[in-house]
C-alpha cells in the first residue's frame, strides 16, 4: 500500500468514525419523548446527525479516489465496532460476549483483508 492510498484509508475511517457518531447522536435523539410529529423529526438531534451522515458521505465519496472499490466494504464494518464502543461509553450499553465475539471476528477479518493483499 503506498503512502497516499495509506492517506486515503484513514480518512475512510475518519468518514466511518463520525458516521459511527451520528448514529450515537440518533440514537440519543430517539429516546425522548416530543410533543409533535414535526419536533420528533425535526430536533437538534435528527438534524445535526443528518448533517454528520451527509459529511461523511462526502468524505467517503473523496477517500473512493485511491481506496479500491474492494476494500471499501471492509473498511466500513470498522463502523460496527466504533458504534459498539461509542455505545458502550456514551450511553452506557452492555456489551454481550456474543456482540465481544462478532467484533473479534469484524476486526480478524479487516486484518486478514488489509495483510493478505
Amino acid at each position: 500500500m503506498n503512502s497516499s492510498m495509506a492517506v486515503s484509508v484513514c480518512i475512510f475511517i475518519f468518514s466511518v468514525f463520525i458516521s459511527s457518531v451520528s448514529q450515537i447522536i440518533l440514537k440519543k435523539g430517539a429516546g425522548k419523548q416530543y410533543e409533535s410529529r414535526l419536533k420528533e423529526y425535526m430536533n437538534p438531534y435528527v438534524l445535526s446527525a443528518y448533517f454528520i451522515f451527509f459529511f461523511s458521505s462526502l468524505i467517503t465519496v473523496y477517500s473512493y479516489k485511491k481506496v479500491p472499490l474492494s476494500a471499501g466494504p471492509v473498511i466500513e464494518a470498522s463502523g460496527y465496532i466504533f458504534v459498539s464502543v461509542l455505545g458502550r461509553v456514551l450511553l452506557k450499553e452492555k456489551i454481550s460476549r456474543r456482540r465481544l465475539a462478532g467484533l473479534f471476528m469484524i476486526v480478524l477479518g479487516i486484518v486478514i483483508v488489509f495483510l493478505g493483499g
